[in-house]
């Protein structure tokens, strides 16, 4: 019996252990075990019998299939979108044609639809500086909330007016600095640019007020009050021309500039404004509507963009043969205040 020779020792360590198998089965076991057990040997065996069992047995199809994939994983990484959770190239094939929902959205929107996204951001945009510039006014807009609540008799006889007056100048020149340092001029920009802007504007008006303190001190002191630079000198942006030239020609980058120039009677009625207001707060507020004033010229030039969009598009239908009557009508339409412009 074999099995009393494995525990007397008597079997030979290197004998095969396969060697009383039907060959047949020793065969289809080679071949389909995941681990190879390659028998010793015998030096009676000719020299081509373990070249023949040395090659690879022939892959099915699926083996096939998910071989090529596994190869061309390196290749497909690079396609997929962010989107995917598996960046390794996994299911790749599945994202080939994938759209974001913003893109499609995009395409599917009507002509009014596309002017009110325009207005309803240009609108988003103020509402944002206005709110960036409460959070940083909250000091003065809680001080003024406690005199309200439990102020002395006098204060609360004039309804707070020296909080109100000091909440209120904070609201202007944040709102002021907020514009002039380009606070959400740039749309797709990370919110920590904004956030830095809104942090540095909050920064330059504390040292205003530290400057106007030094300067009363000064005149207290009978001394010659101290004269300090403009707190936006070297903390503004660049200018819209020189974005523009370091865009080198950039898509709608060279348009910029030229559009948003003010004219020389907008200026004009800068001036009369500026002039009501301090020395200090002057150059604030000219660098306010300057970009206010860029921000009303780009939200125009991509209204005018849309229009010169749907003018191509019912030019196109006209030419196809399927003109709609809003397309007359918008023709006709033009047609008429031609003149009157010109």
């Amino acid at each position: 019996m074999g099995w009393f020779d494995g525990w007397f020792g008597s079997d030979n360590s290197g004998s095969d252990p396969l060697r009383k198998l039907d060959p047949k089965l020793r065969e289809f076991l080679e071949k389909e075990s995941p681990v190879k057990y390659h028998t010793p040997a015998p030096q009676q065996q000719p020299p081509q019998q373990p070249q023949h069992q040395q090659q690879p047995p022939p892959l099915s199809s699926s083996q096939q299939q998910s071989q090529q994939q596994q190869q061309q994983l390196p290749s497909s990484s690079s396609s997929v979108p962010a989107e995917s959770l598996y960046q390794d190239g996994r299911y790749a094939h599945l994202w080939k044609t994938y759209r974001p929902l913003a893109a499609i959205e995009a395409e599917t929107k009507s002509d009014n639809e596309k002017l009110t996204d325009v207005l309803d951001a240009f609108k988003e945009r103020k509402g944002l500086i206005g709110r960036a510039a409460l959070e940083n006014c909250a000091d003065e807009q809680f001080a003024w909330a406690e005199c309200m609540r439990s102020g002395s008799w006098t204060a609360r006889m004039t309804m707070c007016s020296d909080a109100v007056h000091k909440f209120e100048r904070c609201y202007n020149a944040q709102s002021r600095l907020l514009k002039a340092l380009g606070y959400l001029s740039v749309q797709g920009r990370g919110g920590d640019v904004d956030e830095e802007i809104q942090m540095r504007a909050d920064e330059l008006y504390h040292r205003m007020l530290d400057q106007e303190r030094e300067i009363e001190k000064a005149k207290e002191e009978g001394r010659e009050p101290p004269v300090f630079k403009s707190v936006l000198a070297g903390a503004l942006p660049a200018p819209p021309a020189v974005a523009a030239a370091a865009a080198k020609g950039g898509a709608g980058a060279g348009a910029g500039p030229e559009v948003a120039e003010p004219s020389e009677a907008l200026v004009a009625t800068w001036k009369e404004r500026l002039e009501k207001l301090p020395p200090e707060e002057r150059e604030a507020e000219e660098q306010a509507l300057r970009a206010e004033h860029r921000a009303k010229a780009e939200m125009a030039s991509k209204i005018q963009g849309l229009w010169q969009e749907q003018a191509k598009e019912r030019e196109a239908r006209k030419k196809e043969g399927k003109e709609t009557f809003m397309d007359r009508f918008s023709a006709l339409a033009g047609s008429w205040s031609g003149p009157k412009s010109s």
